[in-house]
C-alpha cells in the first residue's frame, strides 16, 4: 500500500471538488449486497475468453461483428460499441493483492480501432460485465481492484491508459420529425420543410432515453515528453456537469489501487479511489457529480477501457484487475444480489 499521505491528498481533493454539489449523502461503493452473478474473482474452473474476432467497431464504422466475444463463465462480454480487448487472460495475482486471491485478469490491446486499419490516433475498446439494467433507486455501486505495473512497462505517452466506467441511462428531450397522426406532433409541433414532407410530418420535442458513460481514467505522465521530471500517474474523473475532466488523486508509485462508483436515487454519480486493496470508505470520495448535467434513472453495468495510440505495433499498458463486483444497497436488490457485502477474500 502507498503512503497515507496520498489518501490525505485524495480526501482534500474530494472536499474541494464536492463543494456546491447538490447531491444526496454519500453512498460508499461496496455497501449492501454483493451480486454473485455480477462479480468475478477468477478463481473457479478453467477461466477462458472466447474472442470471436474480428471485433466490433460500431462507434467508428457502424459495424457490429457478431457473435460478440464472451467469457467461459458468461460473466463478461465484448462491448459492441468499440469491441473486445485483444488480450483477456487469467493470470497469477500480483503481490500485495486481496488476501487469498490466486488469480486475477490481465487486460491489454494492440488494435483498438477498426479491424484491419491503423489510425495512429488514440482509440479504446470495451470489456463489459454481463448484467441487466436496474433503477438507481436500488442504490447500485461497483468496485474493482487494479494493479498498475512498473513505470517502464507503460506505453510511453502522456494521457489516458485505462478506464473504469459505468453505463447509465437518463431521459432527455430531443427534436424529432413525427407523422402528423402522432399526438405528440400536435403539441407545439411545427414543420420547417415544404412539400409533401412538410404536410405529413411535424417536428416536436420528444422524451428520449439517452445512454452515457461516466467513469474514471488512469492517466500516465511520462518523463520522456519534457513536461514531467519523473514518471507518475493520476486518476481523472470524467466528468463534471459539462463533461469536463476533474483531477483526482496523484499516483507516485505503481501497485494496487481500489476504484469504485456509486449511484444514488437522485441520479448522481459518486467517485471513489484509494491506494491498496482495502475496502473503500467515505474518506476515499473524490467527487459527486451529475455528469453532463444528466440525472441517471437506470444503471446497466460496469465496464473497462484499454487505451492506446492504435499504431498497429505498440501494445497498450497491461492492467490487471481483481474482484470486480456490483452491489445493491436498496430497492428490490434481492432479485440479483444474493450475498452479503464482503469484498475481502
Amino acid at each position: 500500500m502507498l503512503s497515507p499521505v496520498l489518501r490525505s491528498l485524495a480526501y482534500a481533493t474530494a472536499i474541494t471538488l464536492c463543494c456546491g454539489s447538490l447531491v444526496q449523502a454519500q453512498h460508499v461503493p461496496g455497501t449492501g449486497s454483493k451480486s454473485t452473478t455480477q462479480s468475478d474473482d477468477f478463481e473457479t474452473g478453467n477461466w477462458t475468453f472466447n474472442y470471436n474476432m474480428p471485433k466490433s467497431s460500431r462507434e467508428q464504422d457502424e459495424q457490429v461483428r457478431g457473435p460478440l466475444a464472451y467469457s467461459s463463465n458468461k460473466k463478461w462480454r465484448e462491448g459492441p460499441k468499440r469491441g473486445t480487448p485483444d488480450h483477456v487472460v487469467r493470470v497469477d495475482t500480483p503481490p500485495g493483492g486481496l488476501e487469498g486471491s490466486q488469480y486475477a485478469l490481465s487486460l491489454k490491446s494492440l488494435h483498438t480501432g477498426i479491424p484491419g486499419r491503423v489510425t495512429y490516433e488514440q482509440q479504446q475498446d470495451d470489456l463489459l460485465i454481463n448484467t441487466r439494467p436496474v433503477p438507481v433507486s436500488w442504490s447500485p455501486s461497483c468496485v474493482v481492484r487494479i494493479y498498475l505495473p512498473e513505470w517502464d512497462q507503460w506505453e510511453d505517452r502522456t494521457g489516458s491508459h485505462f478506464g473504469v466506467r459505468a453505463d447509465l441511462r437518463t431521459t432527455i428531450q430531443k427534436e424529432e420529425d413525427l407523422p402528423i397522426t402522432d399526438p405528440r406532433s400536435r403539441d407545439g409541433g411545427r414543420s420547417n420543410r415544404g412539400g409533401l414532407f412538410g404536410r405529413l410530418f411535424r417536428s416536436a420535442m420528444v422524451d428520449t432515453v439517452e445512454p452515457y458513460w461516466p467513469g474514471m481514467f488512469i492517466q500516465f505522465h511520462s518523463k520522456t515528453d519534457g513536461k514531467f521530471e519523473k514518471d507518475s500517474a493520476m486518476i481523472v474523473v470524467r466528468g463534471d456537469h459539462t463533461g469536463n475532466v476533474i483531477p483526482g488523486p496523484h499516483i507516485s508509485e505503481p501497485g494496487w489501487w481500489t476504484l469504485g462508483m456509486s449511484f444514488t436515487p437522485d441520479g448522481a454519480v459518486h467517485y471513489y479511489a484509494s491506494p491498496g486493496v482495502d475496502d473503500l470508505t467515505s474518506a476515499d470520495l473524490i467527487t459527486s457529480q451529475y455528469p453532463y448535467g444528466y440525472k441517471a434513472h437506470t444503471f446497466t453495468t460496469m465496464f473497462f477501457n484499454n487505451v492506446n495510440n492504435d499504431d498497429g505495433k505498440t501494445w497498450s499498458t497491461e492492467f490487471i484487475i481483481d474482484d470486480p463486483a456490483i452491489y445493491y444497497a436498496g430497492g428490490s436488490n434481492n432479485r440479483q444480489a444474493t450475498s452479503p457485502s464482503n469484498s475481502r477474500r
